[in-house]
This record gives C-alpha cells, structure tokens and sequence, in this order.
C-alpha cells in the first residue's frame, strides 16, 4: 500500500530532505511570483529568511510540518486590521475638562456648546473622572458626528447629531449582575479606620454611621472590640467591575447592644424587626408651597430650543432668593455651575435617593457637606438657560429621575404588610451568611 508524501520524507537523509524542500520553495516562487510592477512584497525579499529555513536542522517527526507552517507564515501573513480613521478615544485625565478635550481633539465651542445643552437633562459630563472614556466619530468633513461617553461597563452615553445639527443623547445601560460578600471586623480605636481595614470605602462607611446615628455615638459609646458585619454586594457586567456597590445588611455588636440595618427592595432601611431606620423625605423642598410652572415630563416641549426633551423634575415658580431646603439628610456630592442647568446642588441620600436643585441664585452649602433634613441649602434664581426664576427639582432613584410628586419616597413608617414576608427571609439567608463568614474569618 502506497505510504502518503509526509511518511515519505521523513525518512529521507537530511541532504535529500534538504534537496527536495529547496526545490518546493522554487516551484512556489515561480506560481506565486508577483505579476505587478510594484509588488507591496516581493518574494525575492524573501528568499533568504525560506532558504535559511528550509536548511535549518529538522526533527525527523515534527520538522517537516513545522517548515510548512513557516513558509504559509511568511508567504501568507494575516491581513492587518483596518482602522476606522473617523474614530478617535481619549482617556479623561485627572484635572481634564471638556472645553480643553473639545480644543485638543479640534472640535469647536459651537460644538461643545450643542453637547452642553443636549446633557442639560442628565449632567453626565460635569464629573469627568479618570477611567472615564471618550470615543469621537467624525464625519466626511472632520465635524463631530458623534460622542460616547464610557462612565463604566453598565453604563455609556451616547450623543448624537441630528438632521438639523443639534445634538441628541442616549443612555446605554446594562444592570449587570449583583454578587455579595460579607466584611467583617472588630473596632479597635475609630470605627472609620476600623472599617477601612474591613474593606469599606468611604461612601459605605458614612453609610453606616448615618444609618446607626440616632442609636449609638460612633465616637464615644463604641467599646474597644466591638464587632460588626457587613453585607455589601458589587456590580458586575460580564467580568468587568462597574464600580458600583451598596450595602445590602448591617450587624453592630457592642456591649450587650445589637444593631442591625438591613437594605429592602424599595431602596429603604429597615431594622431586623422591619422598623424604618430613615427620617422621612420631604415632598416639596420649600418652606412653603409654590405653584408648579412645569411638572416632571420625559417628553416635554422645551420652551426656549422648542425641542422635545426629557424634563427630568418639577419647576417651582420661586422668586429670586427662595430658601431650598435639603429634601431628606445627606451628602452634597455636587456644587456645580453649568452653562444651562445654571448653579446647582446635588445630594446623596441613604440608599438609592439622590435629589438635585438647579437654576439656584446661591449655594449655601458645599461639597461633601453633611446635611439634615429641612435645612437651608441654597437660594432659588434664574441662572442658566431659563425663562424666568424659578425652582428645578429632582429626585432620583437608582441613578434614573422619577416624578418626586408622586413617588414612593421613604416616610419613616414600618415595612408594608406586603413585603413584610420576603423582607424576613432575607433577613434571615444574610445573617447566616453573616455568621458564616465571621466564622471562616475567625478560623483564617
């Protein structure tokens, strides 16, 4: 029975083997000699890299092949990957801002100015931080045709000029998945550098102590070795980290007290008997009530540009000076001015509520400021692009603008009868595995 080629020869001496594959790369120069005056690369380059390969010292079972592979190699190489000229990525920088990115990348204030009045709804692009992405695209003339803002894997803008020029936006978001862990520790003099140690970041930590403020003093009433656990859980889209956590359940023990916060599916705290552990929101962050001169409306009519776009709160019709009071307790995580939201406050609040108050004549507070319910934050104006003074209101849960007159805001009440079931078997699942993890941490 006829033995096939490749058996063949590698059995052959090493001359003749030598022989025959010199004579195999000159029948493949002559068929695959190029026809064109300008070849992009001519074969006779690459005689010398073959012939010294094909001389080279071959195993007598693996050589063979592993000649064939170098020739397709150098005759054949992988077509390289086009690039998209129109595209282009920047890294935000520490210190960045848009004006000198739009400068840098040649794109005019005109159009910064149209991505500016396009965010005015979101407020996206006023807190560029590093690991931030953008990613332009021009067009056939070098104008910006489109810009993605990359915040994180759940979470992309996209802005996007229209027919007449303007600019649209469009949020690309991904929820991902939540997994858990439990951290736990022991304080041994401050609860924050304790908690660090534990793995809770700063955000988490004030979590904590403003959750537990009414029922323990963090600076005089812990004792040394008190013991605390915690539930966080981190988001995830595919395997990536968005940076996003929260904290799902909380154990403080100290002394003969036990503490306890546990996170339900309305975005409210509750104690393991489902006692509210929050103070209520306010409605209306006024003194008193004003008339509404344009309600939350996700497809209203502008009234300056005559556009539909998201009114993402609710419009008081507030003199110049009104006072605005905080609309729960919380954080200021923003004092900013904007060329069309005007001055502006933002504030975090426990869980997923976040508020915000635009068009203000003056901010009374400041960045990473603590702040109580019903306390003065700011006096109402016109700044801005608006028609006249007034009040713009939001209130936010889970990242996404909801209508805060009628929303299921917390109210300090206990856990509703309806989810009171579900509420307890959460409970439970978290402080065993709670208990479990302190158990392993222990044995470590």
């Amino acid at each position: 029975m006829p033995q096939p080629l490749l058996t063949l020869t590698t059995r052959l001496p090493n001359t003749h083997r030598r022989i025959l594959l010199s004579l195999l790369l000159l029948s493949l120069m002559i068929l695959f000699w190029p026809t064109s005056s300008k070849p992009e690369k001519p074969l006779l380059t690459l005689m010398p890299v073959l012939l010294s390969a094909s001389w080279a010292q071959l195993e007598p079972e693996h050589g063979w092949q592993l000649q064939v592979q170098q020739w397709q190699l150098v005759l054949f190489p992988e077509p390289e990957p086009e690039v998209d000229e129109s595209l282009s990525h920047y890294a935000i920088q520490s210190g960045d801002s848009l004006s000198r990115i739009f400068s840098r990348h040649g794109f005019s204030q005109q159009q910064l100015h149209q991505i500016m009045a396009a965010d005015q709804s979101l407020l996206a692009l006023d807190v560029l931080r590093p690991g931030h992405t953008l990613t332009f695209q021009r067009d056939e003339h070098n104008e910006l045709l489109s810009m993605e803002l990359f915040i994180h894997a759940g979470n992309r803008v996209l802005f996007q000029r229209e027919a007449d020029g303007e600019f649209s936006y469009q949020e690309l978001l991904d929820e991902g998945e939540w997994y858990s862990q439990t951290l736990v520790g022991e304080i041994h003099g401050s609860f924050y550098l304790s908690a660090q140690r534990a793995g809770l970041n700063d955000a988490e930590i004030a979590t904590v102590s403003q959750l537990f403020r009414d029922r323990v003093n963090f600076s005089r009433d812990i004792q040394a070795g008190a013991r605390f656990q915690v539930v966080r859980s981190d988001n995830y889209v595919g395997e990536e980290a968005t940076g996003q956590s929260r904290i799902e359940g909380i154990r403080l023990f100290n002394r003969r007290q036990q503490l306890t916060a546990f996170l339900h599916d309305n975005g409210q705290y509750y104690d393991a008997e489902g006692n509210s552990l929050q103070r209520a929101f306010m409605r209306i962050p006024l003194q008193r009530e004003f008339r509404i001169s344009s309600a939350f409306n996700p497809r209203r009519l502008h009234p300056v540009t005559r556009r539909v776009s998201p009114h993402n709160g609710t419009d008081f019709a507030t003199p110049t000076g009104t006072p605005v009071l905080a609309a729960a307790d919380g954080v200021v995580i923003r004092v900013e001015n904007h060329p069309f939201a005007g001055r502006y406050i933002e504030i975090q609040h426990h869980g997923q509520y976040k508020t915000r108050y635009l068009h203000l004549d003056r901010a009374l507070v400041r960045n990473g400021q603590r702040v109580e319910r019903g306390q003065r934050i700011a006096l109402s104006g016109a700044t801005g692009r608006v028609t006249g003074p007034h009040l713009h209101y939001e209130l936010h849960v889970n990242n996404r603008p909801v209508n805060p007159m009628t929303a299921n805001i917390p109210l300090a009440q206990p856990i509703p009868d309806e989810g009171r079931d579900a509420f307890f078997e959460k409970v439970a699942f978290m402080i065993r595995q709670m208990d479990e993890e302190t158990l392993l941490a222990q044995q470590r």
